[in-house]
């Protein structure tokens, strides 16, 4: 990974999936980071791993541009995704719209304002189209459904960022796994249950990203060059395979496979999960100098379940 100088940051999402792993990763990098918390609790939480918090309103570009004055860079992670159950349902997508839409906007305006030079923001792979078996990198055609309103909003924000002279710096992210990402305890607690989740047709590829894999390459973005970047691990799974990791990890067998292709009945509903992405890391590890600890979900996955206290 290239080395960078050490640097102050400031976060906001500090205290979510990503957050909570970017952070601690940032501080021991040597960083001196400032995160935005909401309540007591998130304060302190951040305050243990090593974080100034700062309590101010995402929303609030006046506010935001005070606490970001003598910053080197924003890391902006903030996010509300829906609750796995809510997936489907559309409303349920309200609240993180409105963080990528408002949120972003505001916070490429405070940014602007205090003179940050640099900008991170995160995004996700899912935004491009359907490619079948071929690889996915960066130049491929995005599509625009409806849940991915506020992910091109939050993109466009961090160009226009760049556009003003600031360093711009987006993660198109794939699928978060791992302890703290809200899905993966009930993934793996239905891989217990012999269910193996396939969502799409089996052969469709699912380009996943483990979330200490995801910290470090928001850690790496410190060093990179304006742009936009596909973080995924080194070996896209197809659903099918991914299915048998995550049932090798538990230590089962998948004997039921579902929804399947009965996934696409739900349409642009669940347009992110049931295409085919096999999408490509390279451009990311050479401007950036990173690299995944787990080469795909197979081995994040046995990680993870190490971590849950529940292989062998």
């Amino acid at each position: 990974m290239i080395t960078v100088g050490a640097m102050r940051v400031f976060v906001t999402g500090g205290t979510g999936a990503l957050g909570r792993y970017a952070v601690p990763a940032l501080v021991a990098a040597g960083h001196t980071v400032t995160a935005l918390a909401r309540t007591p609790d998130k304060a302190d939480a951040l305050a243990v791993q090593g974080a100034r918090p700062v309590v101010v309103s995402l929303f609030d570009p006046s506010a935001l541009a005070a606490a970001f004055v003598g910053h080197d860079a924003v890391l902006n992670l903030a996010t509300a995704m829906p609750s796995t159950i809510g997936f489907a349902f559309r409303r349920a997508w309200r609240a993180t719209e409105r963080v990528r839409t408002e949120g972003s906007a505001a916070v490429v305006d405070a940014a602007t304002t205090a003179g940050v030079g640099r900008l991170v923001q995160e995004s996700v792979a899912m935004l491009y189209r359907d490619h079948g078996s071929r690889w996915v990198d960066e130049e491929a055609p995005v599509d625009h459904y409806p849940a991915a309103v506020g992910n091109h909003a939050a993109e466009a924000s961090a160009h226009r960022f760049g556009a003003a002279g600031g360093t711009a710096v987006v993660l198109r992210f794939g699928l978060f796994y791992g302890p703290g990402a809200r899905h993966s305890e009930q993934m793996f607690a239905a891989a217990r249950r012999h269910l193996g989740p396939v969502l799409g047709p089996p052969e469709n590829y699912l380009s996943s990203i483990h979330l200490a894999d995801a910290a470090s390459a928001v850690v790496a973005a410190l060093g990179a060059p304006t742009g936009t970047f596909n973080v995924v691990d080194d070996e896209p799974l197809t659903k099918r395979a991914y299915a048998d990791a995550l049932a090798e990890a538990a230590r089962t067998t998948s004997l039921l496979r579902m929804p399947g292709r009965a996934g696409l009945l739900f349409g642009d509903r669940l347009t992110p999960l049931t295409r085919s992405l096999r999408v490509n890391n390279a451009r990311f590890r050479a401007s950036a100098d990173w690299a995944p600890r787990y080469p795909s979900a197979r081995e994040g996955w046995n990680a993870t379940a190490a971590a849950f206290g529940r292989s062998p």
